[in-house]
Order: C-alpha cells, then sequence, then structure tokens
C-alpha cells in the first residue's frame, strides 16, 4: 500500500501561480506512475498530468503550457506547478498513484481561481 498526502492548495487570482506537492509512503518501489486529477463541482474527475517512472509525461490539454509536473525520480514525491491560472482551474486536485496492483489517492486539495 502507498498513503499520499497533499500540501500547496489555496487561493489565488487569475494569472497567478501554485504549487502543489504530493508525498507517497509505503511501498513507493511499486508504484509506475504518478499522477494529478482534479475534479471541479458537478464534473467529472479528470486527468491533468501523468508522469511514468520510464519519464514519459502527458498533459490534459487545457493546462499543456501552463502546468508543468515533476518528480524526485520516483523516490517519493510529485509535484504540479500551476502558473498563468484560470478560474476553470477551479478544482479540488487529487494525486494518484498506479503500479502492479497498486492504486492509490490522495485526500485532495482545493485550488481556487478567483479575484
Amino acid at each position: 500500500q502507498v498513503q499520499l498526502v497533499e500540501s500547496g492548495g489555496g487561493l489565488v487570482q487569475p494569472g497567478g501561480s501554485l504549487r502543489l506537492s504530493c508525498t507517497a509512503s509505503g511501498s513507493i518501489s511499486s508504484i509506475y506512475a504518478m499522477a494529478w486529477y482534479r475534479q471541479a463541482p458537478g464534473k467529472q474527475r479528470e486527468l491533468v498530468a501523468v508522469i511514468t517512472r520510464g519519464a514519459r509525461i502527458n498533459y490534459a490539454e487545457s493546462v499543456k503550457g501552463r502546468f508543468t509536473i515533476s518528480s524526485d525520480n520516483f523516490k517519493k514525491t510529485v509535484d504540479l506547478q500551476m502558473n498563468s491560472l484560470k478560474p476553470e482551474d477551479t478544482a479540488v486536485y487529487y494525486c494518484n498513484v498506479e503500479g502492479p496492483g497498486l492504486t492509490s489517492w490522495g485526500q485532495g486539495t482545493q485550488v481556487t481561481v478567483s479575484s
């Protein structure tokens, strides 16, 4: 099992930046992919960005060029740097890890983009 703890959410004005961090503990060596998802009110949870142990990275079209996902070589953290934030980025952001027979979610952190 892997436990995840997120931090870094908050309120920011449009155009601002936030950095989310997720720290994993437990069976970290089993993790193959680390990702960030988000869920806005009344909407389904969606993938924001994912990084694999092979350094493959993918982003949702809506965040390309604004968000950057990074990991400390899968030692225990995955971060999401969010720049040029828009009101439509407002959501609860969840950290996720996947591996053989493994799926874990963090508790979520609120990001609100508003003036």
